[in-house]
């Protein structure tokens, strides 16, 4: 028997290399003799240089950036054998930098990603891909911009950067969100309070945005400011498409295509898929669904698991052979995000799985 895992990070607890060693720990007790294939996974957050290393073959390039509060921080991108770089805009600004009492949003700076993408620039690459997720900015991309400046322009404008490297330059942008630059599903409204933005802040945050967007307008001749992420991570979806010429794909999407997860089916008779929260959200192009419709095309059978599972009936009726909450009711919270807790119950639920599976096989041989 071979079996497929490709389980996102569980938010908060669990890698998604923990998760999958925890659900492979769990088969490997209801199943010694299954073949088991661990696949990288990310959807453009979290882990998503990791992710897209191990997919590939890659490697991880340091660099020293600044954080959103502009304190010097150690990051790294990917580099693909391809050449192309990938980049986790969370490793410069990300929120999990801050405390809770660090978060500035008024004064927190994308300029670090800016950095990162030049020192990658300077080093030859000329493709990227752009992880959107996490961040503590809401600043529209303008710190990102006056960094590309900074370092590949230090006497001239963006336009003279625009017409230099950077004309040579092609962005992907990995992202699952939707949301425009803008308004009440804007960058700001949706995602600046967890940022710790007040509704002062961010009624700010949006007048400053949506005034950058007609300057850019204006200057540029297009609008991307209503695109659909281009209020991801902060705004930064809106200046990478803006004034870079990025396009958007689903990250989970794009990193299967790269780990050739078509190729890796074949001959699979069950994959295990999962993420911290399952719900109908998870059918919005989040990781496990883009495995789903993958494993759909081939008729493999996906598998569910998820510390915290709603909508299982729409979950199901969109195809997942198996829908399971790996933990019991009642559990408080902060029990449940232990990763020692995380670890053992996700194995524990994926072994009962696997246990019911066999049981099955031996039912049908029977008949």
């Amino acid at each position: 028997m071979k079996i497929l895992l490709a389980i996102d990070s569980f938010k908060g607890c669990l890698t998604s290399a923990e998760a999958e060693a925890a659900a492979m720990q769990g088969l490997q007790e209801a199943l010694p003799d299954a073949q088991l294939v661990a696949v990288p996974a990310s959807d453009g957050g979290e882990g998503m240089v990791d992710a897209f290393v191990a997919a590939t073959g890659g490697q991880h390039i340091p660099v020293r950036t600044h954080d959103a509060l502009m304190r010097h921080v150690e990051a790294n991108y990917g580099l693909l054998p391809d050449g192309t770089a990938v980049v986790e805009v969370a490793q410069a600004c990300g929120l999990a930098r801050l405390t809770a009492e660090e978060r500035r949003p008024l004064l927190a700076t994308s300029y670090g990603v800016g950095e990162i993408i030049a020192t990658a620039v300077e080093r030859g690459c000329r493709h990227f891909v752009v992880g959107l997720g996490g961040t503590a900015t809401s600043d529209a991309g303008l710190g990102m911009l006056r960094a590309l400046v900074d370092r590949l322009a230090p006497h001239g404008t963006l336009d003279d950067v625009l017409r230099g490297l950077l004309s040579q330059c092609v962005f992907t942008l990995a992202c699952d969100v939707t949301n425009p630059l803008c308004g009440p599903q804007g960058a700001a409204a949706v995602f600046g309070p967890q940022k710790g933005a007040t509704p002062d802040m961010v009624a700010q945050l949006d007048r400053r945005a949506a005034h950058f967007a007609r300057i850019a307008a204006r200057h540029f001749g297009h609008d991307c400011s209503t695109r659909p992420g281009a209020g991801a991570a902060g705004g930064l979806g809106y200046a990478f498409m803006q004034c870079l010429g990025a396009r958007a794909e689903s990250g989970a999407r794009l990193l299967l295509r790269l780990a050739r997860f078509d190729t890796m089916l074949r001959g699979a008779d069950v994959v295990v898929t999962g993420e911290g929260s399952s719900d109908a959200q998870t059918l919005m192009g989040k990781f496990p669904q883009e495995v789903l419709a993958v494993c759909q095309q081939q008729g493999v059978p996906v598998w569910l698991v998820a510390g915290r599972v709603a909508d299982t009936d729409k979950l199901t009726a969109a195809g997942f052979a198996q829908v399971a909450c790996i933990n019991p009711p009642g559990l408080p919270l902060a029990e449940a995000m232990r990763p020692d807790v995380a670890k053992a119950h996700l194995a524990a639920t994926v072994r009962r799985l696997a246990e019911g599976h066999q049981r099955q096989l031996g039912q049908k041989s029977k008949i």
